[in-house]
């Protein structure tokens, strides 16, 4: 009896054991320990009652301990509980932090919160990103279509990155500037010529103002001749002053057959007439016998 009241008294705090290290974070706890981060047991069960990942909060601490980023794991429950992803940020923090960026935790955590990834921009500032505008087609003064491809080098601004304009947005402003720029031109031979023209003009528009990039450089990859819209609107101009014309002549035509027809009319209403008073002559001299004879 004793020895049965042994084994259940055994196999019962076996099962509270193993429930109060399921429940109580103590492993992570040991190991927060052992790395230098401050975290309370008591931190670490009300992690688990806040049902934030006890785990992914210490290794985010202790990933910030080792790379000397001040960070508390109150900010790192706040932005988990508010959607982020706790391991980019810290790993953003760390890559600014050796870059030598400026970029602090509540910036960090709002970037990420923002929809944006902080990683890729902090990345993306240490080694700028090469974009290229589609062919982006213009048409000089003298009429020459000009077809030309850039190359935009620009790096994240992380200053701008919360509420900033996107990829697209550059790529829009640099065609726009193209398209200025190639229209502005007199020749279409000054642009075959010196196409470094367009990057420096495009250059100085600022065109990432209020965007979250900063352009560093404009590099026109190709330039290509097109049609000769000139020609062809000038083609187009001769055929539609052709069949204005055409136009024209059909209708002065038409008021001519018109007017001649009227005419015809005119003329048959005419003999219809003589005719009828031709009618009325044999009436009028046979009455004149008839009064001649009455009066005789």
């Amino acid at each position: 009896m004793a020895v049965g009241l042994l084994v259940l008294l055994i196999v019962v705090f076996c099962i509270v054991a193993w429930l109060f290290l399921i429940f109580i974070p103590v492993r992570h706890w040991i190991a927060a320990v052992f790395a230098g981060v401050r975290v309370s047991i008591f931190s670490l069960i009300g992690m688990r009652l806040r049902r934030v990942p006890p785990q992914l909060i210490v290794d985010a601490l202790i990933q910030a301990r080792k790379a000397g980023i001040p960070v508390t794991s109150d900010v790192l429950e706040a932005h988990f509980l508010a959607g982020g992803n706790v391991l980019r940020v810290i790993a953003a923090l760390i890559a600014a932090d050796k870059a030598r960026m400026a970029l602090t935790v509540q910036r960090a955590t709002a970037i990420d919160l923002a929809g944006r990834n902080v990683l890729e921009a902090v990345k993306m500032s240490v080694n700028p990103k090469v974009i290229e505008t589609p062919e982006v087609a213009a048409v000089a003064k003298d009429g020459i279509q000009v077809k030309a491809i850039a190359r935009v080098t620009v790096r994240t601004n992380l200053d701008r990155l919360i509420g900033g304009a996107g990829e697209q947005t550059i790529l829009a402003r640099v065609g726009e500037g193209i398209v200025t720029t190639i229209g502005s031109s007199n020749s279409h031979k000054q642009v075959l010529e010196n196409p470094d023209t367009i990057s420096k003009t495009v250059l100085a528009k600022g065109l990432d103002s209020g965007t979250a990039f900063e352009i560093l450089s404009i590099d026109i990859a190709d330039v290509n001749i097109g049609r000769n819209i000139g020609a062809q609107l000038q083609t187009d101009q001769a055929n539609a002053d052709k069949n204005i014309a055409q136009a024209k002549a059909e209708e002065r035509r038409a008021m001519a057959v018109a007017q001649e027809q009227e005419m015809k009319a005119k003329i048959s209403e005419m003999r219809a007439k003589l005719v009828a008073m031709e009618a009325q002559v044999p009436l009028a001299v046979s009455a004149a016998f008839t009064r001649d004879k009455i009066t005789a």
